[in-house]
């Protein structure tokens, strides 16, 4: 393999070069929910992608591991929440590990589909499972837009360097 010269040192491929890489793209922000037997879920996403206009498509990645999976995992309907630059604290609260994600601190609603629905975000969809795709301890979710709304208020919320921030002019 030849490895192009440059400032730095090439390494091989580990989950710490992609960790490292990857802290350098500025990601979108977005919560994805889900309701699950034992009630509401979610988890922060900064792997969301449009996948296709015709049918209205999207993506997402979820790890195996995450509490959140094994409702994804059957699940029919997901929530998707694009983020404000307001929300830092919510991002936060649905990154955490054991916090109480739809507590008093969480403005929320039950949705179509039964699927949360958190308040105050720029925009929001509800969204049919279409397949999981397995892709080593993640799985690639393509879900098809089933309705939404666009018309909330806020610069989107980002994620750069192990940080959520915004925008800057």
């Amino acid at each position: 393999m030849t490895v192009a010269s440059g400032p730095g040192t090439a390494r091989p491929a580990s989950p710490e070069l992609l960790r490292s890489v990857f802290r350098r793209h500025a990601a979108g922000v977005a919560v994805i929910t889900a309701r699950g037997r034992s009630g509401p879920v979610g988890f922060t996403a900064t792997s969301l992608a449009s996948v296709s206009a015709e049918p209205p498509m999207l993506s997402f990645a979820i790890g195996t591991g995450s509490s959140t999976w094994p409702v994804i995992a059957t699940g029919e309907h997901v929530g998707v929440h694009l983020l404000g630059e307001h929300q830092r604290e919510l991002a936060q609260t649905f990154a955490r590990s054991g916090a109480d994600r739809f507590g008093p601190s969480t403005a929320w609603r039950e949705g179509p589909q039964g699927v949360p629905v958190l308040d105050g975000v720029p925009a929001w969809m509800v969204c049919e499972v279409v397949t999981r795709v397995p892709a080593g301890d993640h799985r690639i979710v393509l879900a098809q837009v089933l309705l939404g709304d666009s018309t909330g208020q806020g610069r989107p919320l980002l994620y750069h360097q192990g940080r959520f921030g915004g925008l800057r002019d």
